[in-house]
């Protein structure tokens, strides 16, 4: 009799519970025993009878996801998973005393300046950049929404002042935070386009 094994896929592009729920769903819909997922992450019951490989490679492919078989390219889409995951999602993030480099080196039991160097090498930007892109694309949810002030989006993501996070704004987005808003056409990316 064969003994069931875990098994880790590493996916590209999982940025929200609805990515999650998606790769379960299909990865379940073509036979897969899944155990966990959470972003980036899908952990299956390994099977003599799993699909093959190119079967869930195009199932993935066909959602908007991607197998991640190299290790490093594993890593910078898990270090962009934890940052998402810390500015999109996370209700404990507070972001007036978290320390980035610190958090991801503590979640990865990596030394930072390893990680930093890895990243901007494969991503072609470096982690702080890819992190002030991903508190724009917020502060851009947030101003559509109309639901905060500009104070308050600043807070909630970390600026030390509604100039820092105006400077910041408009150097990325090339608008200032007023025109955005008042804008009808909505110019916010889809989060694993962001970088």
């Amino acid at each position: 009799m064969q003994k069931n094994e875990n098994t880790t896929l590493y996916i590209k592009n999982m940025v929200c519970d609805r990515c999650i729920r998606v790769v379960k769903d299909e990865l379940q819909n073509i036979g897969l025993k899944v155990s966990h997922v959470e972003l980036g992450e899908v952990e299956i019951n390994s099977d003599v009878n799993d699909p093959p490989e190119d079967l869930i490679r195009s199932t993935l492919i066909q959602n908007g996801f991607e197998l991640i078989e190299d290790k490093k390219a594993r890593l910078i889409e898990t270090i962009k998973n934890i940052v998402i995951r810390l500015i999109q999602k996370d209700a404990d993030y507070d972001p007036q005393k978290t320390n980035y480099s610190k958090y991801i080196s503590d979640e990865l039991h990596m030394d930072y300046n390893y990680l930093s160097g890895l990243f901007s090498s494969v991503a072609n930007i470096t982690i702080e950049q890819f992190i002030i892109l991903q508190k724009i694309e917020r502060a851009k949810e947030f101003l559509k929404y109309d639901e905060n002030n500009l104070s308050e989006i600043a807070y909630k993501l970390g600026y030390s002042s509604v100039q820092h996070l105006s400077a910041q704004f408009k150097n990325v987005t090339g608008l200032t935070a007023s025109q955005f808003k008042n804008m009808t056409a909505n110019l916010r990316k889809p989060l694993d386009k962001v970088v």
